[in-house]
Parts: C-alpha cells; sequence; structure tokens
C-alpha cells in the first residue's frame, strides 16, 4: 500500500511540529492509543487497541525516527504486530510547511506526508473497501482530535477566521482526498504512526 497527501493545520509550522513530538498529545489525538514510550534515541514503543470489522486486537509496534530535520521533516519506520490479527510494517516521510499568514497575521502550516506500508494476516484478509473505510474513519477521528487540541493549546483570536483559513487551505467545502490517505496512514502507522519526539 503508498500512499501520499496533504492537510493544512492552524497553527503554526512550530506549534504542529512540537505537538507531533510529544507523546501525550498523539496519545490523546490517536483513538485506542494505550501508550506511546521512548525506548532510546528516536525510538518508541506504540501500544494500542484496534477494531476493523470483525477483527479486534491489542497491537504492539515499534517506532523509529530518521533523518530529522527541525522544525521541517523526518522519516518513520513501523512494525507492529496484533498476534494472529495481523501486522503492519513500512515507512513514512512527514514533512511541514508553512503557509503565509491569514488577515489576522496568524500563521499556518501543511502537513505533508507519504506512506508504503504492507499489511498481512486476518487484517489483509479483511479486503481493501473495509480496510479503507476503516483507516479514513480513523484519520478523521486523529485529524478532528489533533486540530481540537491545537485550538485547545493555542487558540485563535477570531475562530471564524481560523475555520475560513482552515477552509480555503482545504480547497473550499470538498472533502479533501488527505482523509482517504490520512486514513491508510492512521491504520499503518497506528500499527503504527503519529510518534515524534
Amino acid at each position: 500500500m503508498e500512499m501520499q497527501a496533504s492537510r493544512p493545520l492552524a497553527v503554526s509550522q512550530q506549534q504542529a511540529w512540537d505537538a507531533l513530538n510529544d507523546p501525550e498529545v498523539l496519545k490523546l489525538c490517536i483513538g485506542g492509543c494505550e501508550k506511546i514510550d521512548p525506548t532510546g534515541m528516536n525510538q518508541y514503543a506504540v501500544a494500542m487497541a484496534l477494531r476493523i470489522g470483525p477483527v479486534s486486537a491489542k497491537f504492539a509496534g515499534k517506532i523509529t525516527l530518521s533523518d530529522i530535520v527541525a522544525p521541517e521533516s523526518y522519516r518513520l519506520a513501523f512494525d507492529g504486530s496484533g498476534g494472529v490479527a495481523g501486522f503492519a510494517k513500512g515507512h513514512a516521510q512527514v514533512r511541514l510547511a508553512p503557509l503565509p499568514g491569514d488577515a489576522s497575521g496568524s500563521p499556518g502550516c501543511e502537513l505533508h506526508y507519504s506512506v508504503h506500508a504492507s499489511v498481512g494476516g486476518k487484517i489483509a484478509q479483511l479486503g481493501q473497501r473495509l480496510i479503507d473505510g476503516a483507516a479514513k474513519s480513523m484519520a478523521e477521528d486523529f485529524f478532528k482530535r489533533f486540530d481540537e487540541e491545537m485550538q485547545r493549546r493555542h487558540p485563535r483570536a477570531d475562530p471564524a477566521q481560523a475555520a475560513d483559513a482552515a477552509s480555503a487551505a482545504a480547497g473550499g467545502g470538498v472533502v479533501p482526498r488527505w482523509i482517504w490517505a490520512a486514513g491508510a496512514a492512521a491504520l499503518v502507522l497506528l500499527l503504527w504512526w503519529f510518534s515524534r519526539s
């Protein structure tokens, strides 16, 4: 499975980088995440409960970060297993790019990522449509939680402007393609993803 997508964020590049590098923020934003613990230099242990269709399991995995260029980009390698439920492994490239300030002068940024992953076991037997649907749902949930957490930590002076800026960056009212790709990334990366410190 390969995918790439981007997502506008209503926070600065540094604020997004700090949040994506904070295991506690990620744990709050990833549904079913039980832990993201450092195990060494740029290495993390991840545990989460996941349900896709009839398959429900607890997954354990590891994430290793490399090619770190703060606050712009890094490469993430992941490997996760849910016993008989299956496994996921692969790598992702994550990049943050600043956006020009909006009318209030508040900057935003855009999250870009590309993922190459493979899954096996019962998860792989579920079929692409079910996996894609679960991935989309997980991505929507993650970004909703992440946006809410960023607004809580970094409130904007005018919430209407933040919504307008995010809507304009996303291409108006159209559901952006990143939702599907981010969902697939979330599935794979949950069995890992979203960690960085």
